[in-house]
């Protein structure tokens, strides 16, 4: 590609829309309560649910393919625990997907579509929370414990009297 890693890239496919999914699972509990039609909202729910695992499969396959890159720069404490976060929120994403599909494939069940709506909304915070989890775990690694520099040519964080010269200071124009 551009020499820049994947895994940065793809990870915020599911993390926004883990951010998205509780307000669509609401959404769509508060049609269902309101008799209007739920089935579609409830489908919705579920490809969206669906494209959350998918993308979340995808940041932590990009995210492994980079680990023994990153693995120089940042303590391996750091690095397991962005990657057991990950797992734990892949896993919960899938769980969350099984439940989505309780209400969109039988709406006119009242009790258990009402269930799985509710079921929905809970798993869906459950998968936001987790979100939030290995987001402040990459972030750390990205912030606290340099992991980008793997990618740079930028002295380690640990050499603050290091002023790195980027491409723009090595230009100079002379206008």
């Amino acid at each position: 590609m551009n020499g820049l890693p994947l895994h940065p890239m793809l990870v915020h496919i599911p993390l926004a829309l883990a951010a998205l999914m509780p307000l669509a699972a609401l959404a769509a509990l508060g049609f269902h309560l309101a008799r209007r039609g739920s089935r579609g909202l409830f489908l919705v729910v579920v490809v969206l649910q669906a494209i959350l695992a998918l993308g979340a499969v995808a940041a932590l396959r990009s995210g492994e393919g980079e680990e023994e890159r990153v693995e120089a720069v940042v303590p391996e404490a750091a690095l397991e625990a962005h990657e057991e976060a990950a797992e734990v929120f892949l896993t919960a994403a899938w769980g969350a997907l099984l439940v989505t599909l309780v209400p969109a494939l039988w709406p006119h069940r009242r009790g258990l579509a009402t269930l799985g709506a509710v079921a929905s909304l809970l798993a869906t915070t459950v998968v936001l929370l987790l979100g939030i989890r290995v987001g402040e775990a990459g972030a750390a690694l990205v912030y606290r414990h340099g992991a980008a520099t793997a990618y740079t040519t930028a002295p380690p964080p640990s050499d603050p009297g290091h002023r790195w010269q980027g491409k723009h200071e090595e230009e100079d124009d002379d206008d």
